[in-house]
C-alpha cells in the first residue's frame, strides 16, 4: 500500500501530537524503588521486547505466579525461563543485541509498569533457585540491568476494557493454536492430533 501523508520528522510528529507534559518526562527513574518493587511483586504476566542485530523485533509473553520476576537489587531483576517451544527468540536476540523493554501487568489494574535496560543470559544456580516452582528450577534466567522505569497511564486499558468481562469479544470463529499450526506450518498431522499434543504439553511441560 502507498500512503499520501507520512510523518518523516520529529517536527512533523510534534505538530500532530504536541509536546509531552512535564510530569510525563519527570516520572522516569533509573532504579527500582519501593513502588516498582510492589508492582512487580504482584504481576503474574509481563512482556519482553528484544531486537536482533538486523533490527528485527520480537515481543515474548511471560507468565507465572505473581512475583515470578525477582528483583535482585534496585538496578537488577531476573526473569525465569520455562519450558516452551525452544525457539528461544528472546535469548537469540539478546546474544546479538542486549537491549530489552519490559511491560508488567496486574490483572484488574489499569496502569502498567514499563522497564527498559540491557540483558544477560544467566545460569547462576543461586539466581535460578530463587525462581523454582513446584520444585522445578529454571534452566536459564534473563537478568536485566535497569536503566529506565516509569508507570504507564490507564487510557489504553480504559479504551480496551481489557479487564471488563462484559466487553470481552465473542471467541467463536477465532482459530485455535492447533489451527494456526496446521495451516501455517503445513503439518502432516490432523487438527485433532495437534490439539491433543498441545493439551498434553500443557499438562506435563509447564515447569
Amino acid at each position: 500500500m502507498k500512503f499520501a501523508e507520512v510523518i518523516k520528522s520529529e517536527r512533523e510528529l510534534r505538530g500532530v501530537v504536541g509536546e509531552p507534559m512535564a510530569r510525563s518526562l519527570r516520572k522516569e527513574i533509573a532504579h527500582l524503588d519501593a513502588n516498582c518493587r510492589a508492582f512487580i511483586a504482584r504481576s503474574p504476566f509481563m512482556l519482553v521486547a528484544s531486537c536482533d542485530a538486523q533490527g528485527r523485533l520480537d515481543v515474548s509473553p511471560k507468565g507465572d505466579p505473581a512475583g515470578f520476576v525477582q528483583v535482585l537489587d534496585e538496578h537488577t531483576l531476573a526473569i525465569p525461563d520455562r519450558p516452551g517451544n525452544q525457539r528461544a527468540d528472546t535469548f537469540s536476540n539478546v546474544l546479538q543485541n542486549p537491549r530489552v523493554g519490559l511491560l508488567f501487568l496486574i490483572p484488574g489494574m489499569q496502569e502498567t509498569l514499563r522497564v527498559n535496560g540491557s540483558a544477560l543470559i544467566v545460569r547462576d544456580l543461586a539466581v535460578r533457585e530463587r525462581m523454582a516452582v513446584r520444585g522445578k528450577v529454571p534452566a536459564l534466567a534473563l537478568v536485566v540491568t535497569v536503566e529506565e522505569v516509569f508507570i504507564h497511564c490507564t487510557k489504553c486499558m480504559v479504551r480496551s476494557h481489557l479487564w471488563d468481562r462484559e466487553f470481552w469479544p465473542d471467541l467463536q470463529g477465532v482459530p485455535s493454536q492447533a489451527r494456526f499450526l496446521v495451516d501455517h506450518a503445513k503439518l502432516g498431522e490432523t487438527l485433532e492430533e495437534v490439539q491433543a499434543s498441545l493439551d498434553q504439553a500443557r499438562k506435563t511441560r509447564l515447569y
